[in-house]
């Protein structure tokens, strides 16, 4: 009896050497793995259209010589420099020259030039907006026509949200992303207002009772791609722009190669819009750092609105 209990402790230390050393193994393993670089400062500027034109309505990608010509319309019919045909169109105009706007060139995306950014659906146009969505969209149009209070305006004219991100998707102005990175977590800072979005890797989500302009993420990798997932947006997202609180993102950031993020993402917003869809922008390095994004210092816009609108009523009466 002595002998066989001797045997099962032996056998007992022996499994649980084995299975320390498994542990310290897969520690070492995990804490030594290399993953990819994605910091560094990133521009996602392009003059792909978000939604696939009618003219390309049956054709997903262009070829070289389709691009080029395509790319000279857009240059050409984007041009903010050309005077209107009369003096109150110029006034009514965009109010500022081409020089300050950054529409980049068309997009590559895994070696071809689409026609839209977006990818899914397959016809290349966002899914259409919900009932519910549309009436909040001509509430606020009625709203932001009446200029009662800076409660009324945009959350942009009022610095508070832009539509820089996230989603990341690109606009006229303030294309450019800063990435920092460590072990634990991802700081990603989109050059307008300096929103700042920390991306836990791994861990669950917050209570929906915690809420932001950038939503609770959460990251993983997956090989080489990182993926964050985010909910938890503020509700009043929904006071402009086309998400409300009910926004989820799925986010996908890989290196292409050492100047080049391909970055995806799957929106979905069963409020807002009828489907979910999916995006694919192109994100490249630029050798430059993140310059400072003042709103609020020196924002004359918004007191000019309110009181050229108060203005207007004066000559009304």
């Amino acid at each position: 009896m002595t002998a066989l209990f001797t045997r099962l402790a032996a056998l007992a230390a022996g499994c649980s050497t084995a299975l320390l050393a498994l542990a310290a193994a897969q520690s070492t393993s995990n804490a030594n793995t290399v993953r990819p670089d994605l910091q560094g400062v990133w521009d996602f500027s392009t003059r792909t259209p978000l939604q696939r034109l009618p003219e390309h309505a049956t054709k997903a990608f262009l070829t070289s010589a389709e691009g080029a010509a395509f790319e000279r319309e857009l240059r050409e019919s984007q041009n903010v420099d050309r005077r209107g045909a009369t003096a109150e169109a110029d006034l009514n105009g965009p109010g500022i020259n081409d020089f300050w706007l950054e529409r980049g060139s068309l997009a590559v995306v895994d070696g071809r030039i689409p026609t839209s950014l977006i990818v899914d659906p397959a016809d290349g146009r966002m899914p259409a907006a919900t009932a519910a969505a549309q009436r909040l969209v001509a509430s606020r149009q009625r709203l932001t026509g009446r200029a009662d209070a800076a409660e009324d305006r945009s959350l942009s004219e009022r610095c508070l949200h832009a539509a820089s991100g996230p989603p990341y998707l690109p606009s006229p102005d303030a294309n450019t992303l800063r990435i920092v990175q460590s072990p634990e977590h991802i700081a990603l800072t989109a050059e307008k207002f300096h929103e700042t979005r920390i991306v836990t890797l791994g861990g669950r989500h917050l209570s929906p009772a915690f809420r932001t302009w950038t939503g609770d993420a959460r990251g993983r990798w997956e090989g080489d791609t990182l993926v964050v997932d985010t909910i938890n947006f503020t509700n009043a997202m929904g006071l402009s722009g086309r998400f409300d609180g009910n926004l989820h993102l799925t986010e996908r950031f890989r290196r292409i190669d050492r100047n080049t993020i391909r970055y995806e993402v799957t929106i979905e917003d069963a409020t807002a819009f009828v489907a979910p869809w999916t995006v694919v922008v192109p994100m490249r390095r630029v050798n430059q750092p993140l310059y400072e994004f003042a709103c609020h210092e020196g924002n004359y816009a918004l007191p000019n609105i309110l009181s050229g609108a108060r203005a207007e009523e004066r000559q009304t009466r």
